[in-house]
């Protein structure tokens, strides 16, 4: 009976030791839980900074993200769907494969700026600076492309990509 009692302890130490080191790698960050995507629909950003930021995944739809700043920003797969992006900081930023259909960005700088493959069909790109961007298989309506060629110049430091023939200007 005494031996019973002590291999119950021994194994509900054994157990409970197992529990503490697992609670105490987590709390650690050994065994971190994994990120998740933010939703930030409808969000009234409006000069909010995330400057270098990796928001791959993330979700902007609806946002108020004026004057906002985006430069160098991880922006792959992020869906900027009717977003305001007036007069925003989106230089060097990544929006591969991004979603900006509907958005407003009106006098943005988009200096280095990647978007290939974004689907922009019906995005507001007046007065947007676009020196050096790489449009690369961007979905853009006929007539902002011939908007965008009249200021387009520049090639992108990170493709390599001339401005204007990933538009398709002057063909």
């Amino acid at each position: 009976m005494i031996s019973r009692i002590r291999q119950h302890i021994y194994t509900c130490s054994i157990a409970l030791a197992i529990i503490l080191a697992a609670f105490a790698a987590g709390a650690i960050g050994i065994n971190p839980a994994p990120a998740f995507a933010l939703d930030h629909d409808k969000e009234i950003l409006v000069g909010a900074d995330f400057t270098g930021q990796v928001l791959t995944d993330d979700s902007f739809n609806k946002a108020n993200l004026r004057n906002s700043n985006f430069t160098n920003a991880d922006l792959r797969g992020v869906s900027f769907f009717a977003a305001n992006m007036e007069e925003a900081n989106l230089s060097g930023a990544n929006f591969s494969g991004a979603t900006l259909d509907l958005a407003r960005m009106r006098n943005a700088n988009l200096t280095n700026a990647i978007l290939e493959g974004a689907f922009a069909y019906n995005t507001r790109l007046e007065g947007a600076v676009i020196d050096g961007a790489d449009f690369t298989e961007a979905l853009l309506r006929d007539d902002m492309i011939e908007k965008l060629c009249q200021v387009a110049k520049g090639t992108n430091p990170v493709t390599g990509r001339d401005t204007r023939e990933t538009l398709f200007c002057d063909y």
